[in-house]
């Protein structure tokens, strides 16, 4: 099938190859969702099987009298109107602890390094701007400390009334996807949070300027 798209100038399709890059680190294939001010980046493997999930959302610019059309064949399949429903943006749930995420790029090099011990992840959180990646084998137990990142006000607030400000809300993830999910990152985001639902799933929130990111990352049995 044919895809055309409208570029306003070589800056907007710049900044669509970026966004486009990222994804296709994060995912072979996935749904895009297009509406008139927005586009969305759609990847629904079911988590409560192990999949992750994800939902991007890249805001449209207004088109111009300088606009170009470009045209590009990609191999795509159009999906029926009876199940746009399934495409919806995810219920984010209620998370244990929300954190601020240290600079990408240095925990992209710790989980990095700490792949080749194990393939298991532990990552621990509290209401104090603690947060820890940690592995565990019958040899080794090697924990990365990060301290003073503060967490988002009304997650603090929500959380504070039934949780001590220093326990731990920790989930044990595969570690290869957390590592595909930061080697992804193209840019370092304005904003990075991580939400973290107790012994179920890891759930990252990423803005940068007009594009948003959720991923989605389930704990393992």
């Amino acid at each position: 099938m044919k895809f055309r798209a409208k570029i306003v100038d070589t800056a907007c399709l710049n900044h669509f190859t970026r966004v486009s890059n990222m994804i296709a680190k994060l995912a072979k294939t996935c749904t895009l969702r297009i509406s008139p001010d927005k586009l969305n980046f759609v990847l629904s493997d079911k988590v409560a099987n192990g999949g992750v999930s994800m939902w991007c959302e890249l805001e449209q610019l207004s088109m111009s009298s300088s606009s170009r059309v470009v045209t590009h064949d990609i191999p795509v399949k159009v999906i029926p109107r009876k199940l746009w429903t399934d495409l919806q943006e995810p219920t984010v749930p209620d998370a244990d602890v929300s954190i601020y995420l240290p600079v990408l790029k240095t925990m992209k090099s710790v989980v990095e390094k700490m792949k080749n011990i194990s393939s298991h992840l532990i990552i621990e959180a509290n209401l104090n701007g603690e947060l820890n990646l940690k592995i565990e084998t019958e040899l080794v137990c090697v924990t990365t400390h990060f301290k003073d990142l503060g967490n988002p006000p009304l997650a603090s607030e929500n959380a504070s009334q039934d949780r001590n400000s220093e326990q731990m809300a920790e989930v044990h993830i595969d570690i290869r996807k957390l590592l595909q999910f930061l080697a992804g990152q193209q840019v370092n985001p304005t904003k990075a949070t991580c939400n973290i639902v107790k012994n179920k799933i890891v759930h990252f929130d990423l803005l940068h300027e007009d594009v948003s990111l959720q991923y989605f990352i389930p704990a393992l049995s």
